[in-house]
This record gives structure tokens, sequence and C-alpha cells, in this order.
């Protein structure tokens, strides 16, 4: 075998294994957050809302069903903060 295809299949086989390291690592990740109710700002909203549907438009502040990822057990901490939808 060549060095150049060595080395070629040494970059492609790290990349791999660094892929495959941070998809296990995401979830893990994920599950220490949760949603939060009611605290976010105006336009600053993590995801859809009943009354628009993308990120980043909630029309008013503490939009009751507009939320933000926190850290779990955050939310109960915040004023008006609420795990559930309104």
């Amino acid at each position: 075998m060549k060095s150049t295809n060595l080395a070629i299949t040494a970059v492609v086989t790290g990349l791999l294994a660094l892929g495959g390291t941070a998809l296990t690592a995401a979830p893990a990740a994920a599950a220490d957050k949760e949603k939060c109710y009611g605290v976010s700002k105006a336009g600053k909203n993590d995801c859809a809302t009943k009354t628009s549907s993308c990120a980043g438009t909630a029309k008013e502040d503490s939009q009751k069903d507009a939320f933000v990822v926190v850290p779990k057990g955050l939310c109960g901490k915040l004023s008006g903060g609420s795990t559930e939808s309104a």
C-alpha cells in the first residue's frame, strides 16, 4: 500500500471514530436539559409556539407557550418558569 493511501485511510478512520463518539454523547447531553416555558424574551424562544412556526418568533416577553432549553432543575428556579406549556 502506498504511503499516501495509508495516510488517507488513517485520517478517514480517525474521523469516523470521532464522529461515533459525538453521536453517542449527544443523547446524554440532551437528557440533562429541559424545556422551560414562560421565561423567554420576545424573539428568543428555541422552537415553534402555538401561534408561530419557528424558533425566534415569540411575540412578547414571557410568552406562556414559548420555551427555551435550560439545564435540568433550573426552570423551577426562574421567575414564571414552568416545564409545562400553558
